[in-house]
């Protein structure tokens, strides 16, 4: 079996400088800054509403991979739990919630590779957050439950998304948010095609991802909020991923 392409060592350098990079490194030469940056700091800072969240509250940032996003939600919530599916990223992670920093290697070209440093932002509290390996379609019966979910680019990675998603009313407050952000960059390789929530026609007629989450969420969740969240993956010095993310902020009935 193939091992899984985020528990490689490319694939922890590659998020570690998505999360945590500076921008120097993280535009193509010559590129002014697109608004693609902080990706997983937007996730939270334009998808929530922050009129609503309590004071004191609990966080899920399901997919979170090396944590960037778990450690802003710590800025606002008490008790975050971050959960990927990769021990890798895992793993990162809770050394940089141990260490506040430390140096990794990011590709410039083939095998050459240049430093980078990985650093959580200071005023965060950083032992708010609980980082633990787990699948999010099957997830622990002793979660608890949350008054914010962030699910950042994790439904079109999943080999059964509505897994997922099925757990989600029993996890989340009444009055409480769910963010979901995805590219729906649907591929068989992660999802097979009968899982897909869109990209494909049914009866001559195209099936979006939007109006699939729509029809599975509604019965617990009103949209509440739509946005465009554009961002930048760097492969190496002269090789980058521009994406566009739907973020859709729900509210749990």
């Amino acid at each position: 079996m193939a091992k899984n392409f985020y528990d490689t060592d490319r694939a922890l350098s590659e998020y570690l400088l998505f999360h945590y990079g500076m921008t120097p490194r993280l535009l193509p030469p010559g590129m002014p800054d697109c608004g693609a940056l902080d990706f997983p700091v937007r996730c939270v800072t334009e998808c929530l509403d922050f009129t609503r969240p309590p004071k004191v509250g609990r966080a899920l940032d399901l997919g979170c991979a090396v944590g960037r996003a778990s450690f802003e939600l710590a800025r606002h919530f008490t008790d975050v739990v971050a959960i990927d599916f990769s021990r890798q990223f895992i793993g990162a992670a809770r050394r940089l919630q141990s260490r506040g920093a430390f140096g990794f290697s990011c590709c410039e070209e083939g095998d050459v590779t240049s430093p980078c440093r990985a650093r959580i932002p200071t005023g965060i509290s950083r032992n708010r957050v609980k980082f633990q390996v787990g699948d999010a379609m099957r997830l622990p019966k002793n979660l608890g439950s949350f008054h914010v979910v962030l699910m950042a680019n994790l439904i079109d990675r999943l080999s059964n998304p509505r897994e997922c998603l099925k757990q989600l009313p029993s996890l989340i407050h009444k009055g409480g948010q769910l963010v979901i952000t995805s590219p729906y960059t649907w591929l068989r390789e992660y999802t097979p095609k009968q899982h897909w929530l869109g990209g494909f026609e049914r009866g001559s007629k195209p099936v979006k991802t939007l109006d699939t989450l729509k029809s599975l969420l509604s019965a617990d969740f009103r949209l509440i909020r739509r946005r465009n969240l554009p961002f930048l993956l760097r492969e190496h010095s002269r090789k980058f991923q521009f994406s566009v993310a739907e973020a859709t902020t729900w509210l749990r009935k």
